[in-house]
């Protein structure tokens, strides 16, 4: 960062607060004269506070409906089915099925926080109410943008997936310490759905897309990605497919460490898969903003 030249009109403070060190920065930008621009991480760090500050008037809602929802899912599937099937089978896999189903749980509710938070804010930002606009006409660039914006979904990711994993610990959900390594798995999980779907939603001109990709992509995936069961109960021509997609490395993943049968190959290749779709994902993300936002 540039030195600033100290102000004629500026105190012995101010001058100091030029020159220092770390935590200078900010007290630089306070002072009076030419200011240095804004670096990169300070671009994206202010518009991750803008989503923040928006958060702060809605919290209580969201966090109420992403506590309701995996609850239920939990208490149905969990405990409701889960007794049926220890009872008749014996668990699966050698797993009561509480146990066998919460890690997948959680990967599963990142893919739908992904969604809440790709699909209808970010086309509000686009088209209706124009924010992501009045956020370029600043020095904001694309990449600042979505630097900060991913930043804020990761933090919504993170919140959801620590208390679902406090309430599922409660009931008895994991059966290791180690599975507290599901959260940044979880959140992984999310970034691999957050930054494709950015890039689709940069590309819609309405909402109608987004039923199809609830419809007829997500809700499949729930289904057929090894959450409630294992896909090798699918028929084989199906087991491929489940392959491919980013829920199913997240489910196997975040159900290894859960169990504490790390197999470190596959789950480094788990891993490794995510990483790739939420790398492509943000360059798609990226060129279809892009497009869309600058002239």
């Amino acid at each position: 960062m540039a030195l600033l030249q100290p102000s004629p009109h500026a105190g012995p403070q101010s001058a100091a607060a030029d020159v220092g060190g770390s935590g200078g920065e900010g007290r630089s930008r306070a002072a009076h004269g030419p200011r240095a621009p804004l670096s990169a991480r300070e671009r994206a760090l202010a518009v991750f506070t803008y989503f923040l500050v928006v958060y702060r008037r809605t919290w209580r809602g969201s966090i109420i409906g992403r506590f309701l929802s995996p609850l239920f899912f939990l208490l149905a599937m969990g405990i409701g089915l889960g007794s049926l099937v220890d009872n008749r089978v014996g668990g699966v896999g050698g797993l009561p099925y509480l146990q066998f189903v919460v890690p997948a749980i959680v990967a599963t509710q990142t893919m739908w926080v992904a969604m809440g938070e790709s699909t209808y804010q970010v086309l509000g930002y686009i088209k209706w109410n124009m924010g992501y606009h009045a956020m370029l006409a600043t020095p904001m660039t694309v990449r600042d943008v979505l630097r900060g914006h991913f930043l804020a979904v990761a933090a919504h990711l993170t919140t959801a997936t620590a208390i679902f994993m406090a309430v599922a610990s409660l009931f008895g959900g994991f059966r290791s310490v180690a599975a507290v390594l599901c959260l940044p798995i979880a959140i992984l999980t999310g970034m691999a759905f957050t930054t494709p779907i950015f890039a689709f939603t940069a590309k819609q001109e309405g909402d109608n897309g987004f039923n199809i990709l609830f419809r007829w992509i997500v809700t499949p995936l729930m289904l057929f990605s090894g959450t409630f069961f294992p896909i090798e109960q699918l028929p084989g021509w199906m087991q491929p497919i489940a392959w491919v997609t980013p829920l199913w490395h997240g489910v196997e993943a975040c159900r290894a460490v859960a169990t504490g049968s790390v197999a470190w190959l596959p789950f480094f290749g788990h891993l490794l898969v995510l990483a790739v779709y939420a790398a492509v994902g943000w360059w798609l993300a990226e060129r279809s903003f892009a497009r869309r936002l600058v002239p």
